[in-house]
C-alpha cells in the first residue's frame, strides 16, 4: 500500500462526501494504490450513516473506525496512524478547508526528496481574528522558551509523512496526547510547505477560544517542567521578600519606634500569599493529574466496530 489517508471526523455529516469525492479523485490522478481512513469521533449528527453509504459504495479501500464516543482528535489520529498500511500517510480534515489535491503535492514531494521524512503545511496567512491571532503567536513564543523541542509557528497537523515516522510516533502511546509536540520530538527531517486554508464547505469550527486555551495548556504541560520549576523560584523569591520585610519591620521598630503595620498590611500580605501557595498547587495538581491517569494505562480510544469497503476487505 503506497498512501494511506487518515480523516479524523466529528459531526461533518455535510462535509464527508464532498471530500470523498474530491480525496479519490486527486489522489488517482497519481496512484490507485490508497486507502481511505475516516475516524467517526463520536459524532452527533448523521456522519456515521453518511460514512457508511461511503463505505458501502466505493470501488476504492475505505475504512470507518467508529469510536464508541468521543474521544477528541488526537484520538483519532493515533488510531488513524495506527491502522494505515501505506508507506505514507496523511493526516487531513474533512471540512475541505485543507484540500486533498494539496496532500498529493505533498506526496510528490516526498517521493521526489528522499532526504525529507514529512511535509508539514502551514498558512502564512491567516484568516482570523487579530485577537485570536495575537493569543497564537504568544502560546508559539512562550512554548518555544520553555520547551525543549521546536514548535513551528502556523504549522498544522496536516501532514505527510513516511513509514519510518509513523513507526516513530506510534511507539509514545502516551495517554495525553498533543500530536504537533510529539511531531517535534521524534525529530527527522521536515519540510514545510505553505498552504491557504479554504472555506469550510459546511457546518463551523468545532475549536472555541477555550478548548484552544485547553489545548494551549495541554501541549505546555505535556512538553515542559518549566511551570513547575517556576513555582520553586516563586517560592524562593517570596521567602527573600519576607524575610526583608521582616528585617524592616523589626528595625524600624527599634530605631525608629514606629508602630508595627497591623490590618490592611496583614490582610494584603495573607491574600498575595495564599493566591500564590494555590497558584503553585494547581501546577503540581496539573502534573499530578496526568500522573495519576497514565497510571490506570486506560485505552486511547475505544472502537465501538470497523466498517470496510468491498475492496477493503479482498486480500
Amino acid at each position: 500500500m503506497l498512501l494511506s489517508f487518515i480523516v479524523p471526523c466529528y459531526n461533518e455529516e455535510g462535509n464527508v462526501r464532498l471530500f470523498y469525492d474530491a480525496a479519490v479523485r486527486a489522489i488517482r490522478e497519481q496512484t490507485d494504490d490508497f486507502e481511505l481512513i475516516f475516524i467517526n469521533d463520536g459524532s452527533k449528527d448523521g456522519t456515521l450513516t453518511r460514512l457508511r453509504e461511503i463505505a458501502r459504495e466505493s470501488d476504492a479501500c475505505v475504512k470507518v473506525i467508529n469510536f464508541s464516543r468521543n474521544f477528541g482528535k488526537e484520538a483519532g489520529i493515533y488510531a488513524g496512524l495506527t491502522h494505515a498500511r501505506g508507506e505514507y500517510a496523511c493526516i487531513i480534515d474533512a471540512d475541505m478547508q485543507q484540500r486533498p489535491e494539496v496532500a498529493m503535492e505533498m506526496l510528490a514531494f516526498l517521493r521526489s526528496h528522499p532526504e525529507y521524512d514529512c511535509v508539514t503545511a502551514y498558512q502564512q496567512e491567516r484568516h482570523e481574528g487579530k485577537l485570536l491571532a495575537f493569543y497564537k503567536r504568544t502560546f508559539y513564543r512562550l512554548i518555544n522558551r520553555l520547551s525543549e523541542v521546536e514548535f513551528v509557528s502556523g504549522a498544522s497537523d496536516f501532514r505527510m509523512f513516511n513509514r519510518k515516522m509513523i513507526d516513530a510516533v506510534l511507539s509514545m502511546s502516551e495517554y495525553y496526547r498533543f500530536s504537533k509536540g510529539l511531531f517535534a520530538f521524534v525529530g527527522f527531517n521536515t519540510y514545510f510547505m505553505p498552504y491557504e486554508a479554504q472555506a469550510r464547505a459546511s457546518g463551523t469550527s468545532k475549536w472555541s477560544f477555550w478548548k484552544l486555551f485547553r489545548y494551549a495548556i495541554e501541549g505546555i504541560v505535556s512538553f515542559s517542567t518549566a511551570p513547575l520549576r517556576l513555582t520553586t523560584v516563586l517560592g524562593l523569591l517570596f521567602s527573600g521578600a519576607s524575610f526583608l520585610y521582616l528585617l524592616v519591620v523589626v528595625l524600624q521598630k527599634l530605631l525608629v519606634g514606629i508602630e508595627i503595620a497591623g490590618y490592611p498590611t496583614l490582610v494584603a500580605l495573607i491574600l498575595l500569599l495564599g493566591g500564590i501557595q494555590l497558584l503553585a498547587l494547581g501546577i503540581i495538581g496539573e502534573y499530578l493529574a496526568r500522573n495519576y491517569v497514565e497510571t490506570k494505562r486506560r485505552p486511547i480510544y475505544i472502537v465501538r466496530d470497523i466498517i470496510e469497503s468491498q475492496a477493503e476487505r479482498q486480500p
